[in-house]
C-alpha cells in the first residue's frame, strides 16, 4: 500500500474538524519527561488530526536509534515508512475496527476512560525488524467526541519473538481499574488452512444458531454429513466442542 493511500485511510479513520489545543497537557508530560530513566520505552503526544507528533520523548531515540527531529519534521508518514510493508495493512485494519467499536459501542461520555493497545514490527535504525506494542490513551476528543490527541506508549521487544497483530480496547470502571471490553487479532483467521469451502460453509450457519439438520436442507446434505463436517472441523482446529468454536467466532468476528 502506497503511503498516500494510508494517510487518505488513516485520517478517514481519524476524521475531525476541530482544532483542540494541548499546551497544558504537552508541557505536563515534557516536565515529566525529564526525570523518567532511560528504559526499552518511548512515549509521543500524538495528533491524528495534522498527522503530526506534539511531543517525542528522550527514549525515542535510545529504543530506536532513530533522530527524533526527523520525526519532528517528517511526522507520521516518515513513521509509517519504518512500519513492516506486511504489517502496514493489517494494522489500518485494526486501527478502523477500534475507532468502529468506539463510535458504536462506548457511549461518548465514558470515552476520556479508555485505552487502546496494538502492536506491529518497525524498522530502527541498524535496520532491523522490532516489535513494538503500542498503548494510546486519548487526551483530546473533536466535536463528535472522536478521538483525536492522544498520549501513546510505545514498548520495543526483541525482533525474536513472533507476534500477531492485535487490537484491544479498555475501559475504566468504577473501581478505577480498567477492563477488557475488545479484542480482535487481525493476523489470524481461523477458517483458514486446512478448512474446506464446505466446511466454512457448515461452520458460518452453526454461528448463525442452525441445527444439523437446518444446515443439511440449506447445503442439501444429509444430516450425517454435516455432524460428519463438524467432527472433522474440530479435529482440524484442536477445539473441544462446536460450543466452543462458536463463542470464539461470535466474540471475534475477524477470524471467520
Amino acid at each position: 500500500m502506497k503511503y498516500a493511500q494510508i494517510k487518505l485511510f488513516y485520517k478517514s479513520i481519524f476524521e475531525s474538524y476541530d482544532s483542540p489545543s494541548l499546551e497544558t497537557h504537552i508541557q505536563k508530560i515534557i516536565d515529566l519527561d525529564f526525570y523518567l530513566p532511560y528504559s526499552s520505552t518511548f512515549f509521543c503526544i500524538t495528533n491524528t488530526q495534522d498527522l503530526t507528533f506534539e511531543y517525542i520523548s528522550k527514549n525515542f531515540n535510545s529504543c530506536l536509534g532513530l533522530d527524533t527531529n526527523d520525526l519532528k519534521a517528517k511526522g507520521m508518514r516518515y513513521f509509517w515508512s519504518r512500519i513492516h510493508p506486511d504489517d502496514i495493512d493489517i494494522w489500518l485494519r485494526a486501527l478502523n475496527s477500534l475507532m468502529e467499536f468506539t463510535i458504536g459501542e462506548i457511549p461518548a461520555d465514558k470515552r476520556q476512560h479508555a485505552n487502546y493497545t496494538w502492536n506491529y514490527r518497525f524498522k530502527n535504525a541498524k535496520g532491523n525488524y522490532v516489535n513494538i506494542v503500542q498503548n494510546t490513551t486519548p487526551l483530546a476528543f473533536d466535536s463528535d467526541m472522536k478521538p483525536i490527541i492522544g498520549l501513546a506508549h510505545y514498548t520495543v521487544l526483541d525482533p525474536n519473538i513472533k507476534m500477531q497483530i492485535t487490537a484491544s480496547a479498555k475501559l475504566l470502571n468504577d473501581q478505577k481499574e480498567y477492563e477488557t471490553i475488545y479484542f480482535n487479532n487481525h493476523s489470524q483467521k481461523l477458517l483458514e488452512g486446512g478448512i474446506s469451502k464446505r466446511e466454512r460453509d457448515v461452520v458460518r450457519l452453526l454461528v448463525q444458531n442452525q441445527t444439523s439438520k437446518q444446515i443439511s436442507e440449506k447445503l442439501n446434505i444429509s444430516s450425517h454429513t454435516v455432524d460428519t463436517h463438524r467432527r472433522n472441523i474440530l479435529k482440524k482446529l484442536n477445539i473441544s466442542s462446536t460450543g466452543e468454536l462458536i463463542g470464539m467466532l461470535k466474540t471475534n468476528k475477524n477470524l471467520i
